[in-house]
């Protein structure tokens, strides 16, 4: 008997029979029931008014109070490289791809008399899907008469995914408890953010003397920016900030985290396949701290070992080759470099 139910029952004289299976136990317990139905709904209906609590269209529409939008996706682009016989057509719209992805080409070119040319393209997908390594698109999906071979020349990493709701959560409450005023740090880590493909800011304010302010940026994928971007948040901050102010944008430094690990396995999954489980867990680790915490946790790196399916223990950790935490500076981002496991 839940609690409703019994307050209700008590509510009813006793000399009427309230036991299981009569009249008024039984309407009763009905009515219980779905006035607890009720209180579930009223309570998420709560829960979709408040910033902490609300997820999707419920948090678009909480942050819009704040004069917030949720971050799009975006996709990936770069320059491909494209052999083929001197004269023919490269036309605007065809596909290349690599094993996961198509790419469309952006702009009509002629293959020279190299037998080559280059040509901007985009992938089909939004999202971090279509950031590649130099090499990966090597296709043409559909034989095109003229042109023989596609490599994309260098590394795309500008396709974004759409802003998390703990993500657009984190940006709210930044705007509720970092009150901005002309110009003040908060002014400036906010207008950082304001652009789309910005994943975090920090601003050192005075840092070359009075009047100076740098910026410290990293994209969404917690990675180093590019210039595109350093230059893009320059530009839209130089229009925001205070007259006379000396704005310098940089993009955080990446420093390697090489980790080497001797591992004690159940035999369950093959040692490749727990290899890639600790990388996620490490890579998602290093950016979750990225501009939060000054050092790599040598504890944390091996409570994560520990939790991957098929790991029963561990020894010999070493993290840059040391069995302490590892430092960072303060425009510094940690990556992943080498994985040593055995």
């Amino acid at each position: 008997m839940n609690n409703r139910l019994e307050r209700m029952l008590n509510n009813i004289d006793d000399e009427f029979d309230k036991s299981e299976g009569s009249f008024f136990y039984d309407n009763l317990q009905a009515a219980a029931i779905e006035f607890d139905l009720q209180e579930e709904k009223i309570k998420k209906i709560i829960d979709k008014g408040f910033a902490d609590t609300a997820k999707g269209t419920y948090l678009d529409r909480k942050v819009a109070e704040k004069g917030l939008i949720r971050k799009r996706a975006t996709k990936a682009s770069g320059i491909v490289k494209i052999i083929g016989q001197e004269g023919t057509k490269v036309e605007k719209g065809i596909k290349v791809a690599t094993d996961l992805c198509n790419y469309t080409v952006l702009e009509e070119r002629v293959i020279e008399k190299e037998n080559f040319t280059t040509v901007k393209v985009e992938c089909d997908q939004a999202g971090k899907i279509g950031n590649i390594p130099i090499g990966a698109i090597k296709y043409f999906p559909v034989t095109i008469a003229g042109l023989s071979k596609v490599e994309n020349i260098e590394e795309f990493k500008n396709g974004f995914d759409e802003e998390t709701d703990e993500e657009l959560r984190k940006r709210y409450f930044e705007a509720v408890r970092e009150p901005v005023t002309s110009g003040n740090i908060y002014a400036y880590k906010k207008w950082a953010k304001e652009i789309n493909e910005v994943g975090d800011a920090k601003v050192k304010p005075l840092w070359n003397g009075p009047g100076t302010v740098k910026v410290i940026i990293v994209d969404r994928n917690k990675t180093e920016a590019s210039e595109v971007l350093i230059n893009k948040v320059k530009n839209y901050i130089d229009k925001q900030a205070p007259i006379g102010a000396q704005l310098t944008v940089t993009s955080a430094k990446s420093k390697s985290i090489n980790i080497k690990v001797n591992l004690v396995l159940d035999g369950a999954l093959n040692i490749n396949v727990i290899k890639e489980k600790i990388q996620e867990k490490l890579e998602s680790y290093f950016k979750n701290i990225s501009f939060i915490s000054n050092y790599v946790s040598y504890a944390k790196i091996g409570s994560l070992i520990l939790t991957v399916d098929g790991v029963l223990d561990y020894n010999n950790l070493l993290v840059n080759s040391k069995k302490e935490n590892i430092n960072m500076g303060e425009d510094e981002i940690c990556i992943l470099g080498n994985l040593n496991i055995s």
